[in-house]
């Protein structure tokens, strides 16, 4: 029933080759482009309603102490990796910018810098590569920590997943996909997040907008360790359950998350109370069934259908697993299911959805449906048509006359 198995060959190697140092001066061209939100923003003023609110920040009581480690700069260190990923299997711009996480920030013009599990790391696309290829650069080295580093990227990036397999698929499969994948050559990936972190990032994006939740993780992420600073952002390891534990309902609500902070509080309570801890309990869920991880994740306070999909999708290896919201309803209307025509989205109807994107694309289904959200909707398609100038310039067309723009809001009902 599911229309296709996943892809046998996996066409990937884990292990990484030598430091490149020599492509530290790739760093060294224009200014960073500065995102709207910064991981770590200052203080908001003090006691006005949340819609007055400048900014989210922790409570000043709760912040945690920082490390005594000095700040460090972006051009530290000149121990670049290349990943075995070109920008067909992996694009920057349409990956990290566009729902799944929101703790990468944008630190150089083609360059992202975010935390995967205690490391801080850049990413960044090679100019100079004709492939586009992807390499990468730990901030908080150790040594002890390049190979964890390189195992840990590996895992978050789904390396093992072939796009181009998958997407030949797909483009076979449906016409309006192939129309987007003549676009834009690949490279929207789906991340392997850690659980927890993806649990508490979509508690905060019911009814939210990415900027916003942007605001909302920081402060979340905030009371972890402090790691170190990146063009001129603060970057911190996810705080533990235990951590989480320490911050109430009502300075979440003074920081600005009204209704979500009692989610938040109600969230880490239940998980504490799971045998074994809620890292564990969550990790486990990868190897259920779709449906039964969707049941269990809804036992949580503000998970609903739509959150749990996102959470399946996006950290528990539930790769036909749909969020299905009013965008993607209207993208199934119109490119899959016509009879939808005049309908409204219903719980029945979200079953329906669901099944028909996995009876077209099979079990990655939850990735064409990924692809098929950014194509379509007005705030990414900036970034879709920066993708397809980029990778012309990498097989050696135009250069793309546009960089990917600043996403702004994901108007969805709860992911």
């Amino acid at each position: 029933m599911l229309g296709m198995s996943p892809p046998r060959s996996l066409g990937y190697s884990l292990s990484f080759p030598k430091s490149l140092a020599t492509l530290a001066g790739i760093m060294r061209k224009s200014g960073r482009t500065t995102p709207p939100h910064p991981s770590t923003p200052p203080p908001a003023p003090p006691s006005p309603p949340l819609k007055e609110r400048s900014a989210l920040t922790a409570p000043a009581a709760l912040k945690p102490r920082r490390s005594l480690a000095a700040a460090i700069s972006a051009a530290a260190s000149a121990d670049w990796e290349l990943l075995p990923l070109p920008r067909s299997e992996l694009s920057l711009s349409v990956t990290l910018p566009t729902g799944q996480t929101f703790r990468w920030r944008r630190t150089g013009s083609s360059r992202f810098t975010g935390v995967v599990g205690p490391h801080l790391l850049s990413l960044q696309h090679l100019e100079s590569d004709p492939a586009g290829r992807v390499a990468f650069i730990l901030h908080n080295p150790g040594s002890s920590e390049a190979a964890s580093a390189r195992s840990v990227l590996s895992d978050f990036l789904n390396v093992h997943v072939s796009l181009g397999d998958l997407w030949d698929r797909f483009s076979l499969a449906d016409a309006r996909f192939a129309e987007l994948a003549s676009r834009f050559d690949g490279g929207a990936r789906i991340l392997r997040q850690d659980p927890v972190e993806c649990v508490f990032q979509f508690l905060c994006s019911s009814n939210n907008n990415i900027g916003r939740i942007e605001k909302m993780v920081g402060v979340l992420s905030s009371y972890g360790e402090y790691l170190g600073t990146v063009g001129g952002f603060d970057f911190h390891e996810f705080p533990s359950l235990e951590r989480l534990s320490l911050v109430t309902e009502q300075q979440l609500r003074e920081a600005g998350f009204g209704y979500r902070a009692k989610y938040i509080v109600g969230a880490v309570r239940i998980l504490q109370g799971k045998p074994g801890g809620g890292a564990k309990w969550l990790a486990s869920l990868r190897g259920l069934e779709l449906e039964e991880v969707i049941d269990a994740l809804c036992t949580l306070p503000g998970v609903g259908p739509k959150v749990a999909a996102c959470i399946a999708l996006f950290s528990l290896d539930q790769h036909h697993a749909i969020p299905v919201d009013t965008h993607v309803w209207q993208i199934a209307s119109k490119y899959l299911m016509p009879e939808l025509a005049g309908t409204r989205l219903s719980p029945k109807l979200y079953k329906s959805i669901s099944e028909a994107f996995v009876v077209k694309f099979g079990e990655y289904a939850g990735w064409a449906q990924n692809v098929l959200f950014i194509g379509e909707l007005p705030s990414h398609k900036a970034a879709v048509e920066s993708c397809a100038g980029e990778n012309k310039s990498a097989t050696g067309g135009k250069r793309g006359r546009k960089r990917a723009a600043a996403v702004a809001c994901l108007e969805k009902d709860d992911c």
